[in-house]
């Protein structure tokens, strides 16, 4: 198979191999055969073109596609190939040279050879997920009887579904790592994808893909390269996919293939947005040849929706890159990842806490450490534990009732087992002072909201989980309007959030993200305990 593309190149045989080895990965068409469509048969002949020596071209690659654009299942398909079939050059093709699974070489054109001990990472936002590409690696693996003839001894474990690593029959193995565990192994990678990196915004994301990116270099003979698939960003959360995007638009990685489809830039006009015919073919443009597989008519009715956030809209069904808007994160964005759900009591959950004396909102907010469900604690009357201003009332004579918070918070740790509570502690110190000599200086901490250091990588943190549909929450409606009224305000250590007025409060919105970050910095505690443990026992 030849597509428009570079005339020395890897890619043209590997898609072949591609489309007789491997099965889609889970989906609609999980299980049948693969046929690449043009779009992604260039894609591979350009990230696998080499030069007259048989060196690659590329040692990174950028996919930027549409959502839906099934991204994940070709990075899976270049993980499986990577581990197995002849990616790096070997020789040049002589007359009627032809493949162990049947590819007609043309003469001249580069054959090639498997990586010598392949070791691959797929990188994951969050401990408790594998990633979109993990899953369709083990899918293929584990489903495709040319493989399991052609290939014998390759390990996933007892199952694709609950994998964790996958063992290679000739030495080596594929990978899923996280912020905490990617920086620890070595750095031995022959080839590295990291999906979705428009999310990439916490500061440990961004440590883990330079970590792993400079691990790239460690390996000469391997030629290890790294993939990137991603949506387009929000202009200015400074993104690992922003960055990569700058640094091509700047000419400073002339080692980087950047592969990027997108509706024209018109539709981020509101003239042409509202015009259906014209948001349909800016869909179809953004799809390409996949756009046959898409419901394009349902998505124009979706992008038209009153409730619809536009600037989501046009970075993931467009792919249009765009800027922050003046909501940090859309109320509408908040409210879809509502799942009411029972929290038992003793349930090991992380708490936040942001008080005030008449000005501003009062609230505790709890996160079950096991999955990060979000929600606001309540009284045994069933009162939510959050405070504001009475409606029926003299609001200038307000006040906390001080009691009740109090009582509130001894609520919490009577009924849950509470690993770590965070703090903001004006209005409240000598209370914060008191709850940390009641239930201990390592499980109560202040955290001062004010410090953006500190701040701004905890609400990036459930940004991050909101966005990537991993957050859920009980509904609680007046932490959806403090999400909402939230302003995005920037600082040179991230984004902050600030009240765009008096009467529009963010407290709760504040109180979540200490809630979710404690449990983050739980999780990495447990983490370290666990891997000391089995230190300790060899």
């Amino acid at each position: 198979m030849r597509t428009p593309g570079p005339r020395r190149s890897l890619g043209y045989a590997l898609a072949d191999w591609i489309e007789y080895y491997l099965p889609h990965g889970p989906g609609d068409v999980q299980g049948q055969e693969i046929e690449l469509d043009s779009e992604m048969l260039t894609f591979l002949a350009c990230v696998y073109a080499i030069d007259g020596q048989g060196r690659r071209r590329f040692d990174e690659a950028m996919l930027s596609r549409a959502k839906g654009r099934a991204k994940s299942e070709v990075a899976g398909m270049i993980v499986v190939a990577e581990s197995l079939a002849p990616v790096r050059f070997d020789h040049w093709a002589e007359a009627g040279e032809v493949s162990d699974w049947g590819y007609v070489y043309e003469v001249g054109e580069p054959v090639g050879r498997p990586v010598t001990y392949p070791f691959i990472r797929c990188l994951a936002t969050e401990e408790s997920q594998a990633g979109n590409t993990y899953a369709n690696v083990t899918y293929m693996l584990s489903h495709s009887e040319r493989l399991a003839e052609d290939y014998p001894g390759v390990d996933i474990g007892n199952d694709w579904q609950s994998s964790t690593r996958v063992f290679l029959p000739d030495g080596g193995e594929i990978r899923p790592s996280t912020a905490s565990s990617a920086s620890k192994d070595g750095g031995k990678e022959s080839f590295s994808v990291a999906d979705e990196t428009h999310l990439y915004v916490l500061p440990e994301l961004r440590d883990m893909y330079e970590t792993v990116e400079r691990n790239t270099m460690k390996r000469k003979a391997a030629e290890p390269w790294f993939l990137q698939t991603s949506t387009m960003y929000a202009i200015g959360e400074d993104s690992i996919a922003e960055r990569t995007h700058r640094n091509f638009k700047a000419k400073k990685a002339p080692r980087l293939y950047f592969d990027h489809k997108a509706a024209p830039s018109t539709l981020l006009e509101d003239a042409p947005y509202e015009d259906p015919a014209e948001l349909k073919r800016g869909l179809m443009a953004a799809y390409g040849p996949f756009a046959a597989h898409m419901d394009l008519d349902r998505m124009v009715t979706l992008a038209h929706k009153p409730t619809q956030d536009r600037a989501k809209f046009r970075r993931y069904f467009l792919n249009l890159p765009v800027s922050l808007s003046e909501t940090w994160l859309s109320k509408a964005a908040w409210e879809r990842c509502e799942l009411p759900q029972d929290v038992e009591p003793g349930e090991r959950i992380t708490v936040g806490f942001d008080g005030s004396d008449h000005d501003d909102c009062t609230a505790i907010t709890a996160c079950r450490v096991s999955d990060g469900y979000v929600f606001t604690p309540r009284f045994p009357d069933g009162r939510p534990m959050i405070w504001t201003k009475w409606d029926d009332g003299d609001p200038d004579s307000w006040r906390v009732p001080r009691a009740e918070v109090k009582a509130g918070m001894s609520h919490v740790f009577a009924t849950y087992s509470v690993a770590r509570a965070y703090a903001d502690p004006p209005d409240w110190r000598d209370e914060c002072d008191a709850w940390a000599a009641e239930f201990g200086e390592e499980t109560f901490l202040i955290f001062e909201t004010r410090v953006a250091t500190r701040m701004c990588p905890a609400l990036d943190r459930l940004k991050t989980s909101v966005m990537g549909g991993e957050l859920t929450h009980d509904g609680n409606a007046s932490m959806a309007e403090h999400v909402g009224n939230a302003k995005p305000v920037r600082r040179p250590s991230g984004i902050a959030i600030a009240k765009p007025s008096q009467d529009r409060k963010i407290d709760s919105a504040v109180t979540a993200a200490l809630a979710v970050e404690a449990r983050a910095d739980v999780l990495k505690l447990d983490a370290a305990q666990t891997s000391n443990s089995f230190s300790a026992y060899g």
